[in-house]
C-alpha cells in the first residue's frame, strides 16, 4: 500500500516518503509509486517497488560522471527529488492540452458521452492534487533546513523544487475551476440542444393541430358545404387550405422569431 509523504527525524537519520507519477493512459488515470529515502551524514538509501526512473537516471549519469557521488548523501537526495518533480510538469502538460481538446468538444461537438469524460479528468485533478500538496510540505520542510543535516545551500536547492512543487499545485487548482466551467457549459449545451429540440417539435405539433382538425371537419360522415368544382375538386380544395394554413402559421412563427 501506498504511504503519506512525510519527513521524520531519528536517531543519526531522516527517513523521507515521497511519490513519482506517471500517466497511464489505457486506464484513464494517475498512476503514482512511493520510494522510501534513508538520509544518513555518510549515506542515502532508497526503496522502492518497481522501476525508478529518476534513480535509474542518476545511476546511468553517475557512471558516466562518479564525481556526482562525492557530492554528498543530501546532494544524492536533491538529484533524486529534482528528477521526480521534473517529470509531473510532462504529466500536467498532457493533462492540460486533455482539457483542452474537451473543451473544444464541448462546443463543437457536445455529446452526451462527454459528461462522463469530464468527471474523469476531475477526479483525475484531484488525485493530482491528493499527490502534490502532501510533497510539497515535505520539501517546504527541506527548504526551510528544519533539520540539521540540510545545509544552507542544499535548502535553496529544495527552495527551487518547492517552488516547482507551488506551480504545479497552483495549476491543479486552475484545472479544477477550468473542469467546473467546462462541466457547466456542457450541461447548458445539452440543455440549450434539448430546448431547440422541444421547440421543432412543439411547431410540428401546434401546425399539424388545425390540419388534424379540418381532416376531421371534413371527414364526417355528414352532408358538408361543397366547394365548386367535381367530387374530385374537394380534395384540392382542403388541400389549398391546409398549405394556406401551414404558410400561414410558418410566416407568423417567423415574425415572431419562434423559428
Amino acid at each position: 500500500a501506498l504511504q503519506f509523504p512525510k519527513v521524520e527525524a531519528y536517531d543519526g537519520y531522516l527517513y523521507i516518503i515521497l511519490h513519482g507519477i506517471a500517466y497511464q493512459a489505457h486506464e484513464r488515470c494517475f498512476d503514482t509509486h512511493d520510494i522510501d529515502f534513508f538520509l544518513g551524514q555518510t549515506y542515502l538509501v532508497t526503496v522502492h517497488d518497481g522501476h525508478s526512473m529518476s534513480i535509474a537516471d542518476l545511476r546511468e549519469h553517475a557512471t558516466r560522471n562518479p564525481k556526482i557521488l562525492s557530492d554528498g548523501p543530501v546532494a544524492l537526495l536533491h538529484r533524486i527529488v529534482d528528477a521526480m518533480v521534473d517529470r509531473y510538469r510532462p504529466e500536467v502538460d498532457k493533462l492540460e492540452d486533455r482539457l483542452d481538446d474537451l473543451e473544444k468538444a464541448i462546443f463543437e461537438d457536445p455529446k452526451p458521452a462527454l459528461a462522463k469524460a469530464i468527471l474523469d479528468e476531475k477526479r483525475q485533478v484531484a488525485r493530482l492534487r491528493r499527490i502534490i500538496t502532501p510533497q510539497r510540505d515535505v520539501i517546504a520542510r527541506l527548504a526551510r533546513r528544519d533539520f540539521v543535516d540540510i545545509s544552507t545551500e542544499m535548502s535553496f536547492r529544495f527552495r527551487d523544487i518547492y517552488d516547482h512543487l507551488v506551480r504545479v499545485a497552483d495549476d491543479a487548482i486552475m484545472f479544477q475551476d477550468r473542469i467546473t466551467g467546462m462541466l457547466d457549459a456542457h450541461l447548458s449545451n445539452v440543455s440549450n440542444r434539448l430546448n431547440e429540440v422541444m421547440k421543432v417539435l412543439t411547431v410540428v405539433a401546434t401546425i399539424f393541430m388545425p390540419l388534424t382538425l379540418l381532416t376531421g371537419i371534413w371527414g364526417m360522415n355528414v352532408p358538408l358545404p361543397r366547394f365548386p368544382g367535381s367530387q374530385a375538386a374537394q380534395f384540392w380544395w382542403v388541400f389549398g387550405i391546409m398549405t394556406a394554413v401551414v404558410i400561414a402559421m410558418l410566416m407568423v412563427f417567423r415574425r415572431r422569431r419562434w423559428i
